[in-house]
């Protein structure tokens, strides 16, 4: 008796043993469960000393941190110059200062507009009591409001229907509950606006609302959780047919679960949003594991065996199979590692983690409590198994045919690979369930970007800032933005400079441009700051030692490879017109840009790593250069087939896409591994090839139809979520499954059985 032999009598007949050993693991690392800790700060997606986080915090030490909201306001017909609706915009930029953490507001009404009377520079609030005003009032706001180039884009859209009030916000050091707190009172708000004022429509956006909808996703998805194990364990329990199968997975993927979020537990993990999804995916790829030993001694105990016999040919013959497909999806999910992003390694790493709980309790737990459980055989064979029956016999008849049609549809599909655009764009993260995809993409529309790069630009000295050669290089490179289709808004320094030239000469529109000398300009800034009313200022654009100003772009709705581009195309204009003025752009859009855009490159170094160590390892195990070679088709053509009808059905790959490969290599190769080794093994026997794919889709067809219809039914419920990428990810894995199957049971038995013609 050898030691398979020895260690499957252990399970079987110390299976008391081994479930209260089991359980005394479980309970050892689930106890580490309450020591898990969830973040959704944007923070935790970035490594430590990343370059481009440490400049985003460089520019908030320098200038006022960009953590915003906004409130749009849209009168439902005409414009917004109306009393009425003048009037309650003031009222809500009074309001907004209630809203907590809030330090500054600006909107169209509280302006600080300036005009010369007489000899003295006036600067006031644009619009003070609308109520009051005349016909000549309200048209001098709108004269003024629309040919501001600092409101236009920003605060008011140029066809003057929508408006804003922007609130800026300095956050404690745990943004996180100050996120639910500020979007919680101005939800509560706009609600009770919305009442009192319902000829008018109002919308929120902004960063703090964006970083608290991905926490609500977060916690969304993750409700979902229960739905979609009782959905994997009811379609488990669809087509075994057996209770006390069930009953026993069921155990046995809750064992996996807890044991693998206790040791991370114990570890100190931290969770986020991409994390979330661990425990779907552990169930998943854990029950596709144990069907294939259920199947086996369900199979057996039909043909008459007895039950704990049953169970020891189904280990002995899965044993091995299951070990390979346990560390082949193990390297697939380890290669999260190569991401940019550390959530992605916490997802890899536990994935892989519980992987291996799913090897050994599905070796040991599963088969020690199936016979322990009175499990009942059936006197006749399925349906499943008659039509791989069938299936079988119609890819031998048809093999010809199947062959060179499959290289077909391969071969039409590859050509939509390349209509994929890598990119990522973070407003569609979210469908419309959630109200801000609703209201930013009516900003977006209608009013201004959600989008901003921003600049510091040095003048290189102490006080330079009003340096004429200065202004006019910082003029010239707002006015090369704002020729940029990409472009919404430019707010630039220069912008206000050339206000005041223009006030200080009798509001001559021709004395819009930079002051003719740095004295000059000194003199109109240092006038201006003295003339702000109490509580205005302008340190969001200058750093206190005034030697650089802030430049901010905010974009159309662009995606994340158009961000970088404009960037690079800014850089370029830079160094052959201001070499070191400035550098790369900065700002939350770019910082996200700069991930998306690292994480797909890594995740596709780390995809081709997983399938080289793959593919080396199926070379090794079959001990056959030509059948390991032949393995790496069906292992590929699934990611072809993915990425060429993605491309036109869809064309674009974000975050959730970049690691789908990574994620389904792993589970791919679990269908070639297990028709592979069952195969071979019939070969071996003597077996012609044609009768050795007969009785391989009779032994294994069953197994591989049910573990892709549990591990499609289980990646699904991803695809139902409201997260983009998180949808996006369950239904490119799906589809993976489905051509992946596809793949095993129509080209790879007619390429097996066309090289063993050809050998002959």
């Amino acid at each position: 008796m050898g030691p398979t032999d020895r260690y499957i009598d252990f399970v079987i007949f110390r299976r008391w043993l081994v479930v209260m050993l089991a359980a005394l693991v479980m309970l050892a690392t689930a106890a580490g469960v309450p020591g898990l800790s969830v973040s959704n700060s944007y923070r935790v997606l970035f490594g430590e000393g990343n370059p481009d986080l440490l400049a985003f915090d460089e520019l908030q030490d320098t200038y006022v941190a960009s953590r915003s909201a906004l409130i749009a306001v849209s009168p439902r017909e005409g414009t917004v110059f109306t009393r009425d609706v003048l009037a309650a915009v003031e009222e809500l930029t009074a309001t907004a200062w209630q809203t907590p953490h809030s330090v500054r507001i600006n909107s169209l009404t509280n302006y600080s507009h300036s005009e010369v009377d007489g000899d003295d520079l006036t600067i006031a609030p644009l619009v003070a009591d609308a109520m009051s005003f005349s016909d000549d009032d309200l048209e001098r706001v709108r004269s003024v409001a629309l040919n501001e180039p600092e409101l236009v884009g920003q605060l008011i859209s140029d066809d003057g229907r929508t408006t804003g009030v922007a609130i800026s916000f300095a956050l404690p050091e745990t943004e996180e509950p100050a996120w639910a707190e500020i979007s919680s009172h101005l939800r509560d708000l706009l609600d009770e606006a919305r009442v009192a004022r319902p000829d008018l429509l109002y919308f929120l956006t902004g960063n703090v609302i964006l970083n608290q909808t991905f926490t609500d996703a977060a916690q969304d998805d993750a409700k979902m959780i229960p739905i979609a194990f009782l959905v994997i364990l009811a379609i488990a329990a669809l087509i075994l047919r057996s209770v006390y199968a069930t009953l026993a997975i069921a155990v046995t993927l809750t064992f996996v679960v807890l044991s693998t979020l206790g040791v991370a537990g114990w570890s100190g993990v931290l969770l986020t949003p991409i994390s979330a999804s661990v425990p779907i995916i552990i169930v998943t790829i854990g029950v596709a594991h144990a069907i294939h030993i259920v199947i086996m001694a369900l199979a057996a105990i039909r043909r008459g065996q007895e039950r704990n016999p049953a169970l020891e040919e189904s280990l002995r013959n899965n044993l091995f199979p299951v070990f390979l497909t346990s560390a082949t999806t193990a390297i697939g999910f380890l290669s999260l590692n190569m991401s940019d992003s550390p959530p992605f390694h916490v997802l890899g790493n536990l994935v892989a983690l519980g992987v291996l709980f799913g090897f050994i309790y599905s070796v040991t737990l599963l088969p020690a409590l199936l016979s322990i459980l009175p499990l009942r055989p059936t006197t006749s064979r399925t349906r499943t198994s008659s039509f791989f029956d069938r299936l079988g016999d119609f890819v031998v008849a048809r093999r010809t045919l199947l062959l060179w049609s499959c290289i077909f549809v391969v071969a039409v599909l590859a050509t939509g690979i390349p209509r994929n655009q890598l990119s990522d764009n973070w407003a569609h993260h979210f469908d419309d369930r959630y109200a801000f995809r609703i209201d930013t993409d009516f900003v977006s529309e209608n009013l201004t970007g959600l989008d901003r790069l921003e600049y510091s630009l040095a003048s290189g000295r102490e006080g330079g800032i009003t340096d004429v050669e200065y202004l006019r290089t910082v003029d010239a490179f707002a006015e090369w933005f704002r020729q940029q289709p990409e472009v919404h808004h430019v707010q630039a320094f220069t912008d206000v400079m050339k206000r005041l030239n223009r006030n200080m000469n009798g509001d001559d529109p021709a004395f819009y441009r930079i002051p003719e000398t740095s004295e000059l300009s000194a003199q109109f800034l240092l006038l201006y700051e003295f003339s702000l009313p109490l509580g205005a200022d302008i340190n969001d654009r200058l750093d206190i030692a005034k030697s650089a100003t802030r430049m901010t772009v905010v974009l159309k709705e662009t995606s994340t490879v158009e961000h970088l581009d404009l960037d690079t195309r800014a850089r370029d204009w830079l160094q052959n017109n201001a070499s070191g003025f400035a550098g790369p752009a900065s700002g939350f859009t770019m910082i996200a840009a700069h991930m998306s855009s690292e994480n797909i490159r890594s995740m596709l170094e780390g995809t081709i790593l997983a399938a080289g160590l793959i593919s080396l390892i199926l070379l090794v195990v079959f001990r056959n250069a030509l059948i390991g070679l032949i393995c790496l088709v069906p292992n590929f053509v699934p990611a072809v087939l993915l990425f060429g009808l993605w491309g036109y059905l869809h064309g674009n790959v974000g975050l959730g896409g970049s690691v789908v490969v990574a994620i389904a290599i792993g589970i791919i190769v679990d269908d070639t591994i297990h028709f592979m080794t069952h195969y071979l093994r019939d070969r071996r026997k003597g077996r012609p090839a044609s009768e050795a794919v007969r009785t391989t889709f009779s032994a294994v067809g069953p197994a591989l139809g049910t573990t892709t219809a549990v591990l499609t039914a289980g990646f699904l419920v991803f695809s139902t979520s409201g997260y983009e990428p998180g949808a996006q990810l369950g239904l490119m894995v799906t589809l993976t499954i489905i051509f992946a199957l596809l793949a095993d049971l129509l080209l790879l038995p007619p390429i097996l059985m066309a090289v063993d013609r050809s050998k002959s």
